[in-house]
């Protein structure tokens, strides 16, 4: 039996997802933004009436096309989740790093997890880019790093 929500739920879910300290984009399989929440605003500069429909590429060239269609084509092929950590790709999308005057890094370290969106029919019609902020687990990692091959 399929869970039933309310619109009061939907309102609430829609509040977290503004609200969340990650990135929240859902692309279409054009690679189109139909998602854009307040993380994503905050950071690139631009609002959810700027990028809808615009193609993710299109706004952020510094993507690495080739690269992101493979995980993108796995998770549509498979109906499961990909990942990408700050240590095997530094960033997607490239934002400041929003603490400058106490933070070593140039520009945000992120963390990509991919989720498969089904649409009523069952069959995958969306992405959902989740970005999280690695930036202080990746500083510090350097600096362990670091520390270690002084010594």
């Amino acid at each position: 039996m399929a869970a039933q929500i309310d619109i009061n739920e939907v309102h609430w879910l829609l509040d977290i997802v503004q609200c969340i300290d990650v990135g929240v984009i859902v692309l279409d399989r054009q690679y189109q933004i139909e998602v854009w929440n307040s993380f994503m605003e905050n950071h690139s500069g631009m609002g959810p009436d700027q990028v809808y429909g615009q193609s993710l590429f299109s706004l952020f060239s510094e993507i690495d096309e080739p690269w992101f269609r493979r995980k993108v084509d796995t998770v549509l092929q498979l109906g499961t989740r990909a990942f990408s950590l700050w240590e095997q790709h530094p960033y997607l999308v490239h934002f400041k790093n929003y603490q400058p005057i106490t933070g070593l890094a140039d520009y945000m370290y992120q963390n990509v997890t991919l989720l498969p969106l089904a649409g009523a029919t069952g069959s995958i019609e969306h992405i959902c880019v989740v970005i999280y902020d690695a930036t202080q687990a990746a500083m510090h990692k350097q600096q362990l790093d670091a520390l270690s091959a002084a010594s």
